[in-house]
């Protein structure tokens, strides 16, 4: 068997996107920073969630933390302008490190264990079911109902950090599922559409949302590389 089709197989089996019918993943958004003492635990509980059947996990790192001693390598100005728009929706505005955002619908303090795991106890069927090619170059949104923004979000899956100042100055970070790129696809309208899309690198995994205007997530799917192996 040829190198290319040892690859596009291996591709197959690590997408760890649906099929076009039937449940999908709960999309769970944490939004945290290596620079929050209050984090860590959040963190633990997102890498946790990242390792459970039904469930896709992201980490969003904020950047207003980044000039109180420590700057987050993850943070980006793209993380808190999502989580700006989360909170108008839930908070009346008022954001917070660590809070996790579950499939769009609801939000909790992140290291809330108990209301998180709650959260994720409803089966979500697929309005917009979401499938990508063999060869990860590619993205397809089924027909379904309803109408929604589709966001392509690429993540590093695991990412070990010692930090140097601030809160957390002398602790090590693990992250999982770090997001480092979020794009917008396009839209979608209830018709099946297709998106190019580029495959994960070594270590990386990237991530199709369609949300809805409101916020609620219509459809997620998530294609991924090997998880890097720990260092001795």
């Amino acid at each position: 068997m040829r190198i290319g089709t040892v690859a596009a197989c291996l591709f197959a089996l690590l997408a760890a996107a649906p099929a076009f019918a039937g449940s999908r993943p709960v999309v769970v958004e944490l939004f945290t920073s290596q620079g929050c003492s209050s984090c860590p635990p959040a963190d633990a509980l997102l890498d946790e969630l990242s390792r459970r059947e039904g469930v896709l996990a992201l980490g969003y790192h904020i950047d207003y933390w980044d000039d109180l001693g420590w700057k987050d390598p993850f943070s980006s100005a793209e993380a808190t302008k999502r989580q700006r728009v989360y909170a108008v929706r839930f908070d009346g505005g008022r954001i917070f490190t660590p809070q996790m955002v579950v499939d769009g619908a609801a939000d909790m303090v992140g290291s809330d264990r108990e209301a998180v795991l709650a959260a994720l106890q409803d089966k979500r069927q697929a309005a917009a079911p979401v499938a990508f090619a063999a060869d990860g170059k590619t993205v397809t949104i089924g027909k379904g109902e309803g109408n929604g923004k589709v966001l392509a979000v690429r993540f590093v899956r695991h990412r070990t950090t010692k930090i140097g100042a601030g809160e957390n100055a002398r602790r090590t970070a693990e992250d999982a599922n770090g997001v480092v790129a979020l794009a917008v696809l396009g839209e979608w309208t209830g018709a099946a559409r297709d998106f190019a899309i580029d495959p994960p690198a070594p270590g990386e995994g990237v991530a199709v949302l369609v949300q809805a205007p409101d916020g609620r997530m219509l459809g997620a799917g998530s294609a991924t590389s090997p998880r890097p192996a720990p260092k001795a």
